[in-house]
């Protein structure tokens, strides 16, 4: 059991040195990794190292390989992945049956199996290392640290990628050292407000206190993010290290980790963390035979999005319902249980130990003049390379979308990118050359958020999507204030009836009007920021709103209510297979039969037409098409 630096110190090279014999092979054997992110499992990949280690042990090579799960790599559309090392050979898209030719072909014969390189789709070249593939060459790897490398279920593999590190480090220094080195690094909130770090941590210093508390916000609510899921999932020590390092700068002994039931494989490893880290003696008292003492707690939450909200964040942990409180008094005056209380999200808390490891020039050397550093994004919707991405801050959405994204599939044409989730907004192809920064961001309607990013195009409407995002808002909103609660349901009742045909330019001032009122009156950011989407979709894509209430048609051919579908007689080649597969039975032969054709057309009812879309995929001639 640790219990002096000096201890820590011959634990840590020891830890180190095994990790580095890993990667570069210095131990003699093979070491075959596989994503262990929600992601790859949900695709089998705990299944896949199952079978690596049955057709291991049948062949005798259970001395000269080994099989671990590790965190997210971030490609998610290429994944499940399988990464061989020290040949740092990485494997896209590997099913079960693949799991035989592996070993034969790379293990026993140490030669690399070609169809499972991921294809560059310019090149065509296979390409074997991670650190080749375009979607990789443009990020950095801060909060992802470890991510993809260490099993994150071994506390020594996460001390051999320097956990620990920067609390060391830390623990050398005054409280106000910390609070400086982290304010000097410019580490601003990565949960969606952007406020600087080490400001909130000098807050909670100031306050006299007999408790203090830590709070890591893990209820990562937006509509397609993951990204502290993903940091959870891949180095939850690097999270917990983080908190810990937060609690000796202003005064906190105490932890709670808040995380959404939602993410059952975050939880385990965060409680495997936690128990390996109390059992070396890292977590608990006098760490390091210093003075310092730290607990860390796991709390479930119920997948409220309001929660994500620090103060119903806060009244969630002590047993009350999840709904804010009005501010002052903050939580860094008053927060936990009516104690001084830092609330913050897992990846800011991941980006900590770097700072302290590394010196907090080294993160203020990368990123803009008031966003310094990395942010993590779910890049997803419209793009070809979905998944987990890590750039510094400052790079441009075009290099976000089609360097890393590698552009929008079938060559279709950028629309927007909506940024932020529900709380952000839409921004076109005007803003790709945009430098990505908290206020940059802000500046053109949209805003960081906690990192989603939602790639659309040409055949996405613009109006539908603020309503999905409505829809959401009206279903999250807790309902304490009446802005929210009434205004966001009216305003979803709008643009209902805009997408339904029915709606008028009475609406639509009328949803204009409501949208200042709820964002200007709002209690806490859920509400403020509910009509982000609105906003900024009225503001680049007025005409779509006029297209569905003055012409009665929504130009993307989205919206049902305002499409048919029609059967165009000369190609039709009258087959019958788009009537055969309608579930409505509203497809009828014609008299009319096209010129070169043996069979009269089909023709659409729509009165009796569902908008199901079973005919246009079942059509092999392009005959059938939305208007």
């Amino acid at each position: 059991m640790i219990q002096t630096v000096e201890k820590f110190n011959e634990t840590n090279i020891a830890c180190t040195r095994n990790l580095n014999e890993k990667l570069t092979g210095a131990d003699g054997k093979r070491h075959i990794v596989l994503c262990g992110g929600t992601g790859c499992l949900s695709s089998h990949s705990d299944e896949i190292k199952a079978k690596f280690e049955e057709v291991l042990a049948a062949r005798g090579l259970t001395d000269r390989a080994t099989v671990n799960l590790v965190g997210c790599f971030g490609f998610c559309s290429q994944g499940p992945f399988v990464k061989i090392y020290p040949e740092d050979t990485l494997y896209r898209l590997v099913k079960i049956t693949d799991v035989e030719e592996i070993v034969e072909s790379d293990i026993v014969n140490n030669t690399v199996v070609e169809r499972l390189l991921y294809v560059d789709p310019v090149t065509k070249a296979r390409v074997s290392k991670q650190d080749d593939i375009n979607f990789y060459k443009k990020q950095r790897r801060v909060a992802l640290h470890g991510c993809g490398v260490i099993n994150p279920e071994d506390i020594n593999e996460a001390m051999g990628m320097g956990a620990f590190e920067g609390l060391k480090r830390a623990l050398s220094m005054t409280q106000q050292e910390v609070i400086d080195e982290v304010s000097k690094s410019g580490l601003r909130g990565r949960g969606g407000g952007g406020f600087p770090t080490g400001r909130k941590w000098q807050f909670a210093y100031n306050v006299d206190a007999d408790q203090k508390y830590v709070v890591c916000n893990g209820d990562e609510g937006d509509p397609g993010a993951f990204m502290d899921r993903s940091i959870l999932e891949g180095n939850p020590l690097a999270v917990i290290e983080g908190m810990m390092i937060a609690g000796y700068a202003y005064g906190a002994s105490e932890g709670y980790f808040y995380v959404r039931a939602e993410y059952p494989i975050a939880v385990k490893r965060l409680r495997i963390a936690i128990k390996q880290a109390e059992e070396i003696g890292m977590l608990g008292d006098h760490i390091m035979g210093t003075d310092f003492s730290f607990h860390c707690h796991l709390r479930l939450g119920a997948g409220a999005f309001v929660c994500g909200e620090e103060t119903a964040l806060l009244n969630s942990i002590e047993g009350k319902r999840g709904m804010p409180r009005p501010r002052p008094p903050f939580p860094a005056v008053k927060g936990l249980w009516g104690k001084p209380t830092c609330v913050n999200n897992v990846e800011t808390l991941a980006c900590v130990p770097f700072i302290l490891r590394n010196g907090w020039q080294e993160f203020a050397s990368v990123g803009t003049e008031r966003s310094k550093g990395t942010k993590v994004f779910a890049l997803g919707g419209k793009v070809n390379n979905v998944g987990l991405v890590e750039v510094p801050m400052g790079t441009t959405l075009r290099e976000l979308i089609y360097d890393i994204g590698g552009g929008i599939p079938g060559g279709k044409k950028f629309k927007a990118i909506q940024t932020g989730g529900p709380s952000g907004g839409c921004l076109t192809e005007e803003y790709l050359d945009e430098p990505i920064d908290f206020d940059n961001l802000v500046a053109k309607g949209s805003m960081m958020g906690s990192g989603g990013a939602i790639v659309m195009d040409e055949d996405n409407c613009m109006v539908d999507v603020a309503k999905f995002y409505m829809e959401f808002i009206c279903d999250e909103s807790c309902g304490k204030c009446t802005p929210c609660r009434i205004g966001t349901k009216r305003m979803l009742e709008i643009l209902t009836r805009i997408t339904e045909g029915k709606g008028t330019m009475d609406d639509f001032k009328e949803l204009e009007e409501l949208s200042d009122t709820v964002k200007t009156n709002s209690l806490c950011a859920l509400g403020q920021t509910a009509a982000n989407p609105i906003n900024s979709t009225i503001a680049h894509f007025r005409d779509e709103y006029i297209a569905h209430i003055v012409d009665k048609k929504c130009p993307a051919h989205v919206c049902k209510k305002l499409m048919e579908y029609r059967i165009d007689p000369d190609k039709c080649i009258g087959c019958g297979v788009c009537a055969r597969g309608c579930p409505v039975s509203c497809i009828s032969r014609t008299d009319y039969v096209a010129p070169g054709h043996k069979l009269a057309s089909m023709h659409i009812d729509s009165s009796k037409c569902i908008k199901c879309g079973a005919c246009i995929s079942t059509c092999k001639f392009g005959a059938i098409s939305k208007m």
